[in-house]
């Protein structure tokens, strides 16, 4: 059905050799395992009744569950995990009718897919569980009864941090509490992943106060650091189970390039056009497919121009296209989850929020609009079609920017990554003072609290008594402070400020500060189930955003300058050219929006919003006075190669951090204030920082190697979307200059290649 579908694409008069690669995995039989000792007769029957043989690494896991270890299963989507962890627990409920299980999951949806299934389970073998959801949406006459009474309960991390200063009501389920089940633990990476290793060290720690020692059970996609990203989430030590024994279909990846709009190559088609081409075109195929944009505002955007497509040639299957992403209110989640499995969606357009292990049936086809920018990812999403042994078909359609081209251009590198590791960072001091801050509320603090947060300890203590939010006391320090710490802790972000938007008196939705900045600025085309919304105001004192509803055809970016200062220096490599790490201070500023078709800009509009400032984590390069005089003497732009330079890393940045190059700040400069020289810096996007600098800091000689054979071998005489332009930049993408970013790239890589053979010689 494949072969033929891509057959059907490649004789289509649009068709001028988009597809660049194409990779078959062929498919592969099941590798069963076998349990120390046997199942209970019900738990036996209940795996006869569903036709299930246990793969080798859910027979490895349950084993070492068995003994009392705790685990990180690291093993594909639609491998089985989820039972590797059940049985063990029913195994515990059948045992003792005491025991209580804690199942934490990123999202509501997962949480409520997951719920199905044990209690599925909980039928068919009879074993008492009385498991329940408790998160935000559980109806507070039901709270009590679940906490009391329910042995499994599920929740996600938010909910947990809004409960711990209840534990005491919590206080016959934690006493009895024998596993915490992590899923999806891939996903807590970055400023989130932070925000909940120091979360579950809270919860461990009151576990810890009633008696209780949980094993812990951590579930992951692949990733290249499995125990050392368990242990940071934790702080407790792991059996890795990753041999994946499960049945695999065929799947055929095709990698998908816009084809160039004219002789000169320096522009491609819209990688928007191509997706949603390529999305009609599966949908009139009969291929159910899923379709993942890079952001919320795609995701709406190819949905709206795929229907208006549709109807063009089919008026009913317009109809059975939707979008799905964060901020929809859970009753729209629900029935588009619901409407997709049983086949009455064939499309669906949706950020990464369908990444996750939710069971959403059996779908024919991925594209990804974009590489989604990471490995990890990436195969997350393309595990999202071919359940059961079935054959499948995965495009990824590459955007113009260096990191998609370079993967269009190497795609045996792409197939031979491996995957990256997850950042979790547990020196921020923004995240580490919240969370001692949540943790005084909950039980006084003392020095034996080292153990949960060996990392900036005595230093939060005493910035939050210096600000009069704990005191000490003869039982340790203590919140004294009037708001709830929790309020003032997002695990999302680092800042706790959201933006509700409202529709005729109603909440829409809701976003983070720094989204409503980016979507929801007075003027800006806020999109929504694929409709239209204009903003009619941002009050930012309020945190308060109206729209009104209105059919227009383009929609909007906003754009921002940045201005860097160094605070205080970490770290430095002196060569020739010096570069550093340190602490930087941030300020952005809002002055324009504009209006777009596709691509094309048709207006733009002044926007005045007061300046965002943070203080983060960044390194920089120092350019040397040799390099200044030879682009000087050969006629070069100086701001223009530093420029390119500085959009070329950033778009790396993923090669070798595990994040999104939107995660990334930059900026380039002659002459920097603080270095008195020509500068290139990058940065994290987030306050406080997440580990990404420090990463690829370490890792300075690789990225600079690649960002420079990336620019030297790309087609085009000056510069384009494939190498240096960078869709994001505040300055129009003015100035580049590609032949002055070789010279200072080939200068640079060769003081660093220099370096490491005077160090190897010595």
């Amino acid at each position: 059905m494949i072969e033929k579908f891509i057959c059907q694409l490649q004789s289509d008069r649009s068709y001028k050799n988009q597809i660049v690669f194409k990779k078959i995995f062929f498919s592969q039989k099941p590798c069963f395992g076998k349990l120390d000792f046997p199942l209970s007769p019900n738990i036996k029957e209940y795996l006869f009744e569903h036709n299930i043989h246990l793969f080798n690494h859910q027979a490895d896991g349950i084993n070492q569950i068995r003994k009392g270890k705790n685990i990180v299963l690291v093993t594909p989507t639609s491998s089985g995990k989820t039972l590797t962890f059940n049985i063990p627990v029913f195994e515990a409920l059948q045992n003792d009718k005491k025991t209580t299980a804690l199942y934490l999951y990123p999202t509501k949806a997962l949480t409520n897919d997951q719920l199905k299934v044990i209690r599925d389970m909980e039928e068919q073998t009879g074993i008492f569980a009385n498991s329940n959801i408790y998160d935000g949406d559980t109806p507070k006459h039901l709270r009590p009864n679940i906490r009391n009474k329910s042995k499994i309960i599920l929740s996600n991390p938010y909910g947990i941090h809004h409960y711990l200063p209840w534990h005491y009501k919590w206080k016959p389920f934690l006493q009895n509490l024998k596993y915490l089940i992590i899923d999806e633990a891939h996903v807590y990476r970055g400023v989130f992943g932070s925000n909940v290793a120091m979360l579950i060290r809270r919860l461990i720690r009151i576990c810890e106060y009633y008696g209780s020692n949980p094993k812990i059970i951590v579930s992951s996609a692949t990733i290249a650091n499995p125990k050392d990203h368990a242990t940071k989430l934790t702080g407790k030590d792991f059996e890795v189970i990753s041999k994946d024994g499960s049945p695999k279909g065929k799947k055929t990846f095709i990698f998908w390039n816009p084809p160039y709009i004219d002789d000169t190559k320096s522009a491609r088609r819209s990688t928007h056009q191509e997706t949603k081409d390529l999305l009609v075109q599966n949908i009139m195929g009969k291929l159910q497919t899923l379709c993942f944009t890079t952001s919320r505002q795609m995701a709406e955007l190819v949905t709206r121009w795929t229907r208006e497509e549709l109807y063009r040639k089919s008026p009913l299957l317009s109809k059975t296209v939707a979008s799905y992403r964060a901020g929809y209110l859970p009753r729209e989640r629900r029935e588009i989850e619901d409407k997709l499995k049983t086949k009455k969606l064939i499309g669906v357009v949706s950020t990464n929020a369908l990444e996750l292990g939710i069971n959403i049936g059996t779908l024919d086809s991925v594209l990804m609009s974009g590489y989604p920018g990471s490995i990890i990812s990436t195969w997350q999403q393309a595990g999202r079609a071919g359940r059961n042994s079935r054959e499948s078909l995965v495009a990824l359609i590459a955007f113009q920017n260096p990191l998609d081209q370079y993967f269009m251009k190497h795609p045996i590198d792409f197939f031979e990554r491996i995957h990256e590791q997850a950042i979790v960072d547990l020196h921020n001091p923004y995240i580490t003072l919240g969370h001692i801050m949540c943790a005084s509320s909950e039980l006084p603090i003392n020095e034996n609290d080292k153990l949960y947060f060996p990392e900036l300890f005595q230093q939060s203590l005493k910035s939050l008594e210096e600000q009069k939010l704990v005191r000490k006391t003869p039982r340790g320090y203590v919140y004294v402070g009037l708001a709830r710490p929790t309020d003032a802790v997002n695990l999302k972000s680092i800042s706790h400020k959201n933006v509700s938007v409202f529709y005729k008196g109603e909440i829409l939705e809701t976003l983070s500060l720094n989204k409503a900045y980016d979507e929801a600025y007075q003027g800006a085309v806020l999109l929504h189930q694929a409709e239209t919304y204009i903003v009619e105001e941002l009050n930012l004192t309020r945190l308060v955003a109206n729209v009104r509803k209105e059919d227009v055809n383009y929609h909007t970016v906003s754009k921002k300058t940045v201005d860097v200062t160094i605070a205080n220096t970490y770290e430095e490599k002196k060569l020739e050219s010096i570069i550093g790490l340190g602490e930087v201070t941030i300020t952005e500023s809002y002055n324009e929006y504009v209006m777009k078709t596709y691509d094309e800009i048709i207006g733009r509009k002044p926007l005045e919003l007061p300046p965002l400032t943070f203080s983060t984590v960044g390194l920089w390069i120092l350019i040397p006075e040799r390099i200044l005089e030879n682009l000087n003497g050969g006629g070069f732009n100086l701001a223009g190669g530093l420029h390119a330079v500085e959009h070329a890393m950033i778009a790396l940045s993923p090669l070798f951090a595990m994040c999104d190059r939107r995660d990334v700040g930059g900026l380039s400069t002659v002459m920097h204030p603080d270095t008195g020289c020509s500068t290139i810096f990058i940065y994290d996007g987030f306050e406080g920082g997440i580990g990404i600098s420090e990463t690829l800091y370490s890792k300075i000689s690789q990225l600079l190697i690649k960002t420079f054979n990336l620019i030297k071998s790309c087609e085009c005489v000056d510069g384009c979307p494939s190498c240096i332009f960078s869709p994001r930049c505040g300055n129009e993408n003015e100035p580049l200059d590609k032949n002055a970013a070789i010279l200072i790239l080939e200068s640079l890589t060769k003081q660093l290649n220099d370096n490491e053979l005077t160090r190897k010689t010595n």
